[in-house]
C-alpha cells in the first residue's frame, strides 16, 4: 500500500495460523431477525449546514461568519439528501444549550463565556431539554414552532429525525424556560447540603465555590472584552463537572461547561436503585417496561424518560445518545422500554467505547445500535494510515459475529478527523475502499456525516475547534458542502467534477445498500484463504461475501493507493456448497457502476474469477445466471 505498510507483511506470517483457525468459523449465521432492509443516516451539524456565509473568521461572531436556519432544509435539500441513499437524518445540536449570543429579549439569560466552549458553545452542554437552539430559527421566539415544522417537513420528504439527548451531563446553567405543566428543573428539588443523594440530580462539593478553569494557553472568546468574564461564576455549592471531576475547580481540559447527573450511582460507585433480574438480557423491551412499571427509581430517570417521551410525541424517531456509557444499563432498560412502548420502532444509537460493555448496553440497556468505532473505524483508519494490513478485519467481524447488527459503522462524525483530512485518509478518494467495506460488511445502519460525500477535510481553523474536525463549537462554513449547497440551489452547481464525482460514488454505494437483500443476509470473509493462496493478492486487498437467498454478492476492495493487483481470486468450496453452484461458468457483475463483469469459473467445486483492482478502486459484483450449462 505504501512504504510503511510493507514491513506490516512480516506481521502476515506471524499470525496467519491464528487468522486460517479463525476464518473456519467466519461464516456468521444471525441468530436473530432485523429490519428489511439497511439503514442510512445522514448526520448534519445542524447550525452548519444551511449557512452559505464563507467568511471564516476564527472566532467570528455569528453577524461575521454566519448560521443556518431549520428553514434551510427545504423540499429541495432533503430530496437530495434522500436521493444520495439516505433513511434517517440525525439533527445534530437542535436542543438548546449554552451559547454566547443575547436573547434576552425573549426571555433567555446570558450565559458566561467562563462556562460556554468556543462561542456557539458545545451542543452536549445542553441549557433547556423542552426547547431549541434560537441561533436556529428565523423568529428565535418561534423556534419550537420552525423545529416542529422540520419535523412534518422532514416527514414528508420521507425521512425520520434523531436528535440528541444527553443524559450523562447538562449545562453548569439550566434554565428551563417552556417546561411542560409539572416539570421541574434539574436540581431544582435536591439538597445540596450533602455530596450525595439517591433523588439529588447533582452531585455537590458542600461547602466550596465553583472556580473558572484557568488556562495558559486559552481565553474565553480567545480573550474579548466581554461584560460577564470576570474570572467568576455563581455556583454554590460547587457540583461535579461532566467527566466525573470531584474538584471545585476543575481543569480546563475536563468538561468544565458542564455538570454530571446523578442516576443512583452513590460515589464509591455501588448502585441505589433496583437491578434487573438475571436473564433480562434475553427479554423483550415490552417485558423491561413491565419490570419497572413498579419499581422506585431515582428522580434524574424519570426527568428523562419524560424529555424523550416529549420529543417523541412531536414527531422525532429516535435518538442519538452522548458518552452512554456514562450512565447505567438499568437506566437505559427504564428509558429505552418506555420509548418503545411509545414508538416501536424508535431507532436509538448510543455513544459507547468500551467493548465488553457492548452485550450489556444491547441486551440489558435495549439499544438498538452501538458506535463500531474502537474496532472497525479504528482498524480502516490504522490500514489507510498504512499501520496495518487489512486482514484484521476478519477477526473484527468474528469478534462481534452476534451482535454486529447492532454496530453502527461510520468513517466521519463531528467528533472525529474529517476522512478526506490528511490526518485520516488524506484524500477522499483514498476513503472510497474503506467506505465500501464499512457499509457493506455487516447488517448494521452505516453512518454519514454532511460533507462527506463531497470530500469536506476541515481544514478551518474557527476558533475553539481545530482544523480537521469541523468545528461543532463556532461559527463557521463548511467549504465542500457549501459548493454542493450553491446558495440554497442544493444542485452541487459549484463543485468540482471530482467533488462530483465523489458524491456519486456515494450516491450509488449507499441506495444500493439500502436496497440489497444480500447485506441484510450472511457474511464470511474469503480473506484468509486469498492471502494464503492466490498469487497476485497484494497487501492492500480485502475480500468477502454476502448472500442471501436470491442475491449472492462477491465484494473486493483495494486499500493502496498506488498499486494495481492482478490475480485470480479465490470463492473456497464452502462458500460454492452453501450457494450450491455446479461446476462450470458464472457472470459476476458489478453492482456499484455496472460497467464491469468477469467471469466466476467452479472447478471441483471451487470457484476462481480473474481481476484486476487498480488504486483505491472496489467492486460490489452480484452472481448472475451460468454463462454455459453446468455440468451434471
Amino acid at each position: 500500500m505504501n512504504k510503511i505498510i510493507i514491513v506490516a507483511i512480516i506481521s502476515l506470517t506471524l499470525t496467519s495460523n491464528a487468522q486460517t483457525n479463525k476464518s473456519k468459523s467466519m461464516i456468521n449465521h444471525k441468530k436473530e431477525a432485523v429490519s428489511e432492509r439497511k439503514s442510512v443516516v445522514y448526520q448534519v451539524f445542524t447550525r452548519l449546514f444551511g449557512n452559505k456565509n464563507m467568511n471564516n473568521k476564527p472566532w467570528g461572531t455569528i453577524e461575521e461568519n454566519g448560521v443556518g436556519k431549520f428553514n434551510d432544509f427545504t423540499d429541495k435539500a432533503l430530496q437530495e439528501i434522500k436521493k444520495l441513499g439516505v433513511t434517517h437524518i440525525w439533527y445534530t445540536g437542535v436542543p438548546h444549550h449554552a451559547l454566547v449570543n443575547d436573547y434576552t429579549a425573549i426571555g433567555i439569560s446570558n450565559d458566561d463565556p467562563e462556562v460556554v466552549k468556543g462561542r456557539a458553545g458545545s451542543p452536549y452542554a445542553v441549557k433547556d431539554y423542552y426547547n431549541v437552539n434560537p441561533d436556529l430559527a428565523v423568529n428565535p421566539s418561534k423556534r419550537l414552532e420552525e423545529f416542529e415544522a422540520l419535523i412534518i417537513r422532514t416527514h414528508k420528504n420521507g425521512l425520520k429525525v434523531i436528535i440528541d439527548i444527553v443524559p450523562n451531563h447538562i449545562a453548569r446553567k439550566y434554565e428551563g424556560k417552556t417546561n411542560p405543566k409539572g416539570v421541574r428543573d434539574f436540581g431544582a428539588d435536591d439538597d445540596t447540603s450533602v455530596e450525595y443523594k439517591r433523588d439529588n440530580n447533582f452531585y455537590y462539593i458542600p461547602g466550596q465555590h465553583f472556580q473558572v478553569p484557568t488556562s495558559d494557553t486559552y481565553k474565553p472568546l480567545n480573550g474579548e472584552k466581554n461584560p460577564m468574564i470576570d474570572g467568576t461564576f455563581d455556583e454554590n455549592p460547587a457540583k461535579w463537572t461532566g467527566n466525573g471531576s470531584r474538584l471545585a475547580k476543575p481543569d480546563s481540559n475536563d468538561w468544565y461547561e458542564t455538570v454530571k447527573i446523578n442516576y443512583g450511582i452513590r460515589p464509591d460507585g455501588s448502585k441505589d436503585f433496583p437491578e434487573l433480574p438475571a436473564g433480562f438480557d434475553k427479554k423483550s423491551y415490552k417485558e423491561h417496561f413491565a419490570f419497572w412499571k413498579d419499581k422506585d427509581v431515582p428522580s434524574s430517570w424519570k426527568k428523562f424518560r419524560d424529555i424523550a417521551l416529549y420529543w417523541t410525541a412531536k414527531g422525532v424517531d429516535g435518538f442519538r445518545y452522548d458518552m452512554a456509557e456514562m450512565v447505567p444499563y438499568e437506566f437505559w432498560s427504564y428509558m429505552n422500554s418506555a420509548i418503545k412502548m411509545k414508538n416501536p420502532n424508535a431507532f436509538l444509537i448510543a455513544e459507547v467505547y468500551n467493548p465488553k460493555e457492548y452485550r450489556n448496553y444491547i441486551n440489558l440497556g435495549k439499544m438498538d445500535y452501538l458506535y463500531d468505532k474502537v474496532a472497525l473505524y479504528d482498524k480502516l483508519k490504522d490500514v489507510i494510515k498504512g499501520k496495518c494490513l487489512p486482514d484484521g478485519i476478519s477477526d473484527i467481524q468474528h469478534d462481534v459475529a452476534d451482535i454486529e447488527h447492532h454496530m453502527l459503522h461510520f468513517l466521519d462524525n463531528h467528533d472525529e478527523q474529517r476522512l478526506a483530512s490528511p490526518e485520516f485518509a488524506g484524500t477522499p478518494e483514498k476513503g472510497k475502499p474503506l467506505m465500501v467495506v464499512s457499509a457493506t460488511i455487516s447488517t448494521s445502519p452505516t453512518m454519514v456525516y454532511f460533507g462527506q460525500e463531497v470530500g469536506e477535510a476541515g481544514n478551518e481553523n474557527a476558533g475553539f475547534g481545530t482544523h480537521s474536525r469541523t468545528s461543532i463549537f463556532d461559527y463557521i462554513g463548511v467549504p465542500n458542502h457549501q459548493r454542493w449547497m450553491n446558495g440554497g440551489k442544493f444542485d452541487g452547481g459549484q463543485l468540482s467534477q471530482s467533488e462530483k464525482d465523489l458524491r456519486d460514488f456515494y450516491k450509488r454505494l449507499l441506495s444500493f445498500t439500502i436496497t440489497s437483500p444480500a447485506l441484510m443476509g450472511e457474511f464470511s470473509e474469503i480473506q484468509a484463504e486469498n492471502r494464503k493462496a492466490t498469487s497476485g493478492y497484494d497487501p492492500g486487498i480485502y475480500s468477502f461475501v454476502r448472500w442471501s437467498e436470491i442475491q449472492k454478492l462477491v465484494i473486493v476492495s483495494n486499500f493502496s493507493w498506488v498499486t494495481t493487483s492482478n490475480f485470480d481470486l479465490v470463492i473456497p468450496a464452502v462458500i460454492i456448497k452453501k450457494w450450491q453452484l455446479k461446476d462450470g461458468n458464472y457472470l459476476l457483475r458489478d453492482k456499484l457502476y455496472g460497467k464491469s463483469s468477469i467471469t466466476l469459473t467452479v472447478t471441483n467445486g471451487e470457484g476462481k474469477s480473474a481481476m484486476t483492482v487498480n488504486p483505491s478502486e472496489s467492486f460490489i459484483y452480484e452472481l448472475q445466471k451460468p454463462l454455459a450449462k453446468t455440468k451434471k
